[in-house]
């Protein structure tokens, strides 16, 4: 486990416009990328947990890149929220979220952004006292023009949008009041750590 302070949901999102949304394929890619991410002005990462050596990853971003935030996404399961904090994961983040995910999100005590799409999921967070969620998939559910509509009815609500947005799509979510940073990976693609680190910087600059 990381002996790093806890971060709240507001200091999370308030990091960096984008969080880096990372897929581990290969363990000895891990610390490298991350630390070009950090360097490039893009703290939080998001290590999705849909490879093998993911839990692997999170453990060694936790432990050996300085400056990093590193979080586990793809929640779907409360062993999975174990799991995550486990390896050192400060916050989380899921696709959807059923009753059962949610009390185990609520219980993790690390930040976390369930995955909404319509106004009901909306709705099932506001009822719990939650008011930021990611928004997902963001292009395919409507994007920039969907959460233009959700602000009427749920002022209180903050948006991460993530799926299918891109440096060019991102200013204009950006630009929205519900919206407080976006989730993408273009710029997090393994192998040029200098370009990864160019593409971090131009993100967080955003």
């Amino acid at each position: 486990m990381t002996t790093q302070l806890a971060l709240t949901t507001d200091e999370l999102v308030a990091l960096a416009p984008v969080v880096p949304v990372v897929v581990i394929d290969d363990l000895d890619d891990a610390v490298p990328l991350a630390a070009a991410l950090v360097r490039g002005g893009l703290p939080a990462i998001e290590v999705t947990l849909r490879t093998q050596p993911a839990l692997a990853a999170i453990e060694r971003i936790a432990q050996e890149v300085p400056g990093a935030v590193v979080g586990a996404g793809t929640v779907t399961t409360a062993q999975q929220v174990d799991d995550a904090l486990s390896a050192g994961a400060r916050f989380l983040v899921s696709p959807g979220a059923t009753p059962s995910l949610l009390d185990a999100l609520q219980a993790s005590g690390v930040p976390f952004l369930a995955g909404t799409a319509t106004p009901s999921d909306v709705i099932a967070l506001l009822e719990r006292g939650i008011t930021y969620a990611k928004f997902f998939p963001a292009e395919i559910n409507g994007g920039v023009k969907a959460l233009k509509a959700f602000a009427g009815p749920f002022p209180q609500m903050r948006f991460c949008p993530t799926g299918g947005i891109d440096v060019a799509k991102a200013p204009d979510y950006l630009a929205l009041p519900n919206v407080v940073c976006v989730g993408g990976s273009w710029m997090a693609k393994p192998g040029d750590w200098d370009a990864v680190e160019a593409l971090a910087r131009a993100a967080a600059s955003l």
